[in-house]
């Protein structure tokens, strides 16, 4: 994700009802509330932040994401280029919102690289382990031309998608169709109106929006309204239900400890306290979880990832690392993709029920 300040951060971070009887359309659908369960268990995923190139370096981050294990996360910032010589219009993936042309283009870069890995989950069809892959679309500018772009082409490769039937009403949830991706989007009311408002009711929605932002006190200065993120109830910041569209809420790390990750000082119980009471209460609701973005290194061994996210030591992120996995924050992100997975490993090992010794035959 760009590094938007504080603002941008900070609104960043920012139903549940039995579905009773619909048209013949929807009967393949399911009655229920959220499925948290749909996502690995409800467990934490590695959330690849930024998993595409810069100015074309750093090419590697899909095959580093995919090399991590499964399931994981991957971010695609997207842009929209107009070549000057034809006038039309492709979706690129870009840290920028005014993108060079030299940019590889969504198709290319995500949906063809993951094509031997969705192929071969297709063929094993072992459904219990799908989505194997979520792809977190970061959206530069709403322009309609991007936003329609993107539905058309996640329809090319919906066979791959997970989906769900849009009901008649938006507070009466659907099921999840397991497929090997899951595609998410954030909070915008403009991408819902595309994804969400424009398909008729028993289509499938091929996308999945984020809670809307928390409203931040009008006029409040800086200093005061970093303090407000991490004093404010979890009730009061996150207050409406998921919909059929909206499933997740995306978070930056402000409500945790005051200031971000550049003025984070010792982890303490009372931040820990913080963490769970923040995905607990979106947990409840019934909504999958994600914060961003959990660095930690020194500035000699930056590769492209920048300051704005970084705690200043591998030490100070793991402890927030494996506080997140202990909170069951679902998606977490950052970009040091190798680092964090072993933890999420460890995790999922000791998760597993260990096996009774054999006993050892009398004689």
């Amino acid at each position: 994700m760009a590094e938007k300040g504080f603002t941008m951060s900070l609104k960043k971070y920012l139903c549940f009802f039995a579905w009773i009887g619909m048209a013949t359309t929807l009967s393949t659908a399911v009655a229920q509330g959220p499925d948290l369960d749909f996502l690995n268990h409800n467990r934490p995923i590695l959330d690849a932040h930024n998993c595409y190139p810069y100015e074309g370096q750093w090419n590697d981050r899909v095959t580093r994401a995919l090399r991590s294990g499964f399931p994981v996360s991957i971010e695609q910032d997207l842009a929209w280029y107009v070549d000057p010589a034809t006038g039309k219009g492709r979706v690129v993936v870009s840290h920028t919102p005014k993108p060079t042309g030299q940019e590889p283009t969504l198709r290319e870069y995500f949906f063809e690289q993951v094509r031997p890995v969705i192929e071969k989950a297709i063929a094993q069809n072992k459904k219990k382990e799908w989505p194997l892959v979520v792809l977190h679309f970061d959206f530069k500018d709403n322009q309609p031309a991007i936003l329609n772009a993107v539905w058309q082409l996640l329809g090319e490769y919906e066979p791959w998608l997970s989906t769900a039937v849009k009901t008649d009403d938006p507070h009466q949830l659907s099921s999840i169709e397991r497929r090997p991706i899951l595609a998410i989007t954030e909070a915008s009311d403009e991408q819902e109106k595309v994804f969400y408002d424009q398909v008729p009711v028993g289509a499938k929605l091929r996308i999945f929006g984020s809670a809307h932002d928390p409203v931040n006190p009008k006029g409040m200065p800086m200093q005061e309204l970093m303090h407000w993120a991490v004093v404010t109830p979890p009730e009061q910041l996150l207050t409406e239900r998921p919909t059929n569209y909206r499933r997740w809420v995306n978070s930056s790390w402000y409500p945790v400890e005051e200031g971000g990750q550049n003025h984070a000082g010792e982890w303490t119980q009372a931040d820990d306290a913080r963490l769970r009471a923040l995905v607990d209460h979106a947990h409840q609701l019934g909504y999958w979880t994600r914060f961003y973005t959990l660095d930690g290194f020194k500035s000699g061994d930056d590769q492209g990832w920048g300051g704005y996210y970084n705690f200043g030591s591998k030490e100070a992120v793991i402890l927030r690392w494996k506080a997140a996995i202990a909170a069951g924050v679902n998606f977490i992100a950052t970009d040091q993709y190798e680092d964090l997975s072993p933890y999420l490993k460890q995790y999922e090992k000791d998760l597993r029920p260990v096996a009774p010794a054999a006993s050892t035959p009398s004689h």
